[in-house]
């Protein structure tokens, strides 16, 4: 597991399309704040810390086990 992995775009966007927003803007999956772009998400992950917040952690966590469950899923594929 990458405990140091930065967090992207992308991460936040997959973990967001799980769980659509009703109004305009993406939501941080782990306070639920709604934030109006990607990089105010982006940037409240990143000093979440500062704000009383675990969401850096909780981001960097599930991206760890998405990277586990990949590998897994490369080492249980046949070979061809």
């Amino acid at each position: 597991a990458s405990s140091g992995a930065s967090i992207t775009v992308r991460d936040i966007l997959a973990a967001s399309q799980c769980q659509p927003v009703a109004q305009r803007g993406y939501q941080c999956m782990s306070c639920c704040r709604v934030f109006p772009t990607l990089w105010s998400v982006k940037t409240h992950i990143q000093h979440s810390s500062q704000e009383g917040y675990s969401c850096k952690v909780y981001y960097r966590r599930l991206k760890a086990l998405w990277e586990k469950e990949h590998k897994e899923q490369e080492a249980a594929a046949p070979r061809v």
